[in-house]
């Protein structure tokens, strides 16, 4: 079989699935660590970590904004990683932004409190933060691609879905730990030590996912493109590149991921706030009902990314946007039953709407780019939208409870996003089964002038 065969997506199950392990593994211990902070900001930072406030909203503000710094360097560490990932390779990316990661984390846990060091405390934190945002940043470009480069051109965003899931499931882990500690220990306890057992077991899946990926080889159709890079001089590859060839796949791209990255955070962090701070519900059974809610995103993403191979990527994003749309609109009245049921069914529901877009995003973002520059598209038009989007909705949505004591503006911000999005999807073209070789062909002959410049398409 030839390597232009292989690449096109003939590549062996067993060694698919291979590459979706080692994909999987490291994605894992990076939002199990990702997720980690995002939860403890909510119980634990902003108490211990962080100066006294005026009210526990402003305190649980301040721990987000906190947050929102690894989404600020998401774009930057998109920017290097990707430059490093198409040049020299995914595979070796891959291997850093875990490390640097699980390094992050692990003295996370063992930073001293505001009490000991005063406002050394939230500086470090800010500190690592930005670090653990900025291996988030490569890693989830080179994960992605990793599959999709190897994944036949038919089946490309089902088996592009798996690292996709890996993200709720390292969130399941992130839950589960915590709902564990705070269970088993008293409140004294679990703020004095019991969190920070939770980050130093990030060490355990760090080893573990570096090994994983020292096992698995780079796609054959990156390989290719790696050396007629050494050979052909008209063709760069990074973020200037892309911007100057790809403009519009990047700003689709980010369209797409505009209300996805919102009602996600919406929907497993803010909810903790609303239904712990604001419906004073215990935080024990508030984490238990997130963990299974992640447990059944984590099994419906694969399915939905099945189906956006059999009927496109267009209707499935499409349905998940103008549903995604509606959720805060009647989540919020649902939660207000603090019927534990029913609060679960509402976190589930916005999971399934947030999966219709969130399964075929690699997919998708994938055909937008050639292979030389595809490590940096994909990346820029993830996480920049990271700043404006994600990091941002828990602060708005929990300053918007403060001021006004209502989920109606959290509500209408959603609604607005998708519509966004909406947009995005419909100036977006359908590429089911695209042929990445086609792409690159296509790139190649616009570089050689052999064809007038389309840098334009998505």
């Amino acid at each position: 079989m030839s390597v232009d065969q292989r690449s096109a997506g003939s590549t062996e199950q067993p060694l698919l699935k291979k590459i979706v392990s080692a994909s999987m593994a490291g994605t894992v211990v990076e939002w199990y660590d990702f997720f980690l902070y995002a939860t403890a900001s909510t119980i634990v930072f902003n108490k211990i970590l962080l100066p006294k406030m005026g009210n526990e909203y402003d305190a649980i503000i301040a721990a987000f904004l906190t947050y929102a710094v690894g989404f600020i360097a998401r774009p930057l560490g998109g920017i290097v990683f990707g430059q490093i990932g198409d040049r020299i390779g995914r595979k070796q990316t891959l291997q850093i932004t875990i490390m640097l990661i699980g390094a992050a984390t692990v003295l996370m846990g063992c930073l001293p409190t505001y009490a000991q060091i005063g406002i050394w405390a939230p500086i470090l934190l800010v500190l690592l933060r930005f670090i653990q945002g900025l291996a988030l940043g490569g890693e989830w470009g080179g994960a992605v691609l990793l599959v999709a480069e190897h994944a036949p051109d038919a089946k490309r965003a089902f088996w592009s879905s798996w690292p996709q899931a890996a993200v709720p499931l390292g969130n399941v882990l992130a839950t589960v730990v915590l709902w564990v500690m705070t269970s088993a220990l008293s409140s004294d306890a679990f703020l004095v030590w019991g969190w920070r057992v939770a980050f130093w077991l990030s060490a355990i899946v760090v080893i573990v996912g570096y090994v994983i990926r020292t096992k698995i080889d780079e796609a054959p159709i990156f390989q290719a493109a790696k050396a007629e890079l050494e050979t052909e001089k008209a063709a760069g590859y990074g973020v200037f590149e892309v911007l100057k060839r790809y403009p519009r796949g990047v700003l689709v791209g980010m369209g797409l991921r505009f209300a996805e990255n919102i009602m996600y955070y919406l929907v497993v962090t803010f909810s903790i706030v609303y239904l712990g701070t604001g419906l004073k519900m215990n935080t024990a059974s508030i984490l238990g009902v997130i963990a299974i809610a992640h447990i059944c995103h984590f099994s419906i993403i694969p399915v939905i990314g099945r189906f956006a191979d059999r009927v496109g990527r267009k209707p499935v994003y499409l349905a998940g946007a103008i549903l995604g749309g509606t959720w805060g609109f009647w989540a919020f009245p649902a939660f207000g039953t603090k019927n534990v049921f029913v609060i679960l069914l509402t976190i589930i529901v916005g999971l399934v709407f947030h999966g219709l877009m969130y399964s075929g995003q690699p997919a998708i973002m994938a055909e937008m780019f050639p292979t030389r520059m595809r490590y940096s598209g994909v990346s820029i038009a993830y996480q920049v939208t990271s700043i404006v989007a994600g990091s941002l909705a828990p602060v708005f949505a929990t300053e918007w409870l403060k001021a006004t004591g209502s989920w109606w503006p959290t509500a209408v911000y959603l609604a607005a996003a998708g519509v966004i999005t909406l947009i995005a999807v419909l100036a977006m073209r359908e590429t089911k089964g695209a042929s990445l070789h086609a792409l690159d062909a296509a790139d190649a002959a616009r570089v050689r002038g052999t064809v007038p410049e389309a840098g334009a398409r998505a």
